[in-house]
């Protein structure tokens, strides 16, 4: 299929690994032109290795100054957006309520959801000089569904949905989408790190967790990031064309957490 991506120019955060790394290689295969930031230098130094083509930027962007630099380089340089990819999240704590750190809290809060609005209200005035374009928001099947012992994770996911719904009433008269991704259980080493927290919490094995979590999934498998990846460039590309405002899970359906 022809994405209709060739020559777009896109902004993935986090870009340099995991499902952030996957849908950059998903834009450079359909001949876009990305800029990715991350914040972690080795990871940055691997995405070069691979995909030399695309421009990088070490930004932190739950800070407004780094996000407010990396998009005043990219006023300079391309003048306008066509994509803005808010994949940027940490998993946060895994802890009961009663147990959960203020500051575990915060620094989930201001990666996962002030990190969309910096990073959006800088990229809305390149979008709308490109004459409209895609926002898409990377939420969580905990931003519809309860998830224990991960407050600060569940209740940041929730908010990007909110955040989805109100820029996609907000910007749809200049053209521009905006959705939100909801990944279910993503296999990979951040899932793995999750697992081992949850098991340690509930007293079990590492297995037994991963069954238990599997059990709940319809499918009774997990997802990879290729497949977030390639949800993404859909919902982007012409085909996608009159999808806004929507929070489309890709998780095999989760019916529950826990």
């Amino acid at each position: 299929m022809d994405t209709g991506l060739n020559g777009k120019r896109v902004v993935v955060t986090a870009g340099a690994q995991g499902i952030g790394l996957a849908i950059t290689g998903a834009f450079v295969a359909a001949g876009a032109t990305v800029h990715i930031c991350d914040v972690n230098d080795d990871f940055l130094a691997d995405a070069k290795r691979k995909f030399p083509q695309v421009s990088q930027s070490h930004t932190d962007v739950s800070k407004a100054d780094q996000v407010d630099a990396m998009f005043a380089e990219l006023t300079t340089r391309w003048g306008a957006l066509d994509v803005l990819v808010n994949n940027a999240g940490i998993a946060g704590p895994t802890a009961a309520v009663e147990d959960t750190a203020p500051g575990d809290w915060e620094q989930t809060i201001a990666v996962n959801l002030t990190g969309p609005f910096l990073c959006t209200r800088r990229a809305v005035p390149l979008l709308k000089a490109a004459g409209g374009g895609s926002i898409v928001n990377l939420s969580s099947i905990a931003g519809r569904l309860g998830f224990p012992l991960r407050t600060p994770y569940s209740a940041s996911k929730f908010g990007v949905i909110g955040l989805t719904q109100t820029w996609a009433m907000e910007l749809g008269p200049s053209r521009i989408r905006v959705n939100a991704i909801l990944p279910g259980i993503v296999a990979g080493d951040r899932q793995e790190r999750v697992i081992a927290a949850k098991a340690a919490s509930y007293g079990i094995g590492h297995e037994a967790m991963r069954q238990r979590l599997l059990s709940k999934v319809s499918l009774r498998s997990m997802v990879t990031a290729q497949d977030i990846a390639h949800q993404i460039i859909f919902i982007c590309s012409p085909a996608g064309a009159s999808i806004s405002g929507q929070s489309l899970s890709v998780c095999g359906n989760v019916e529950h957490l826990g």
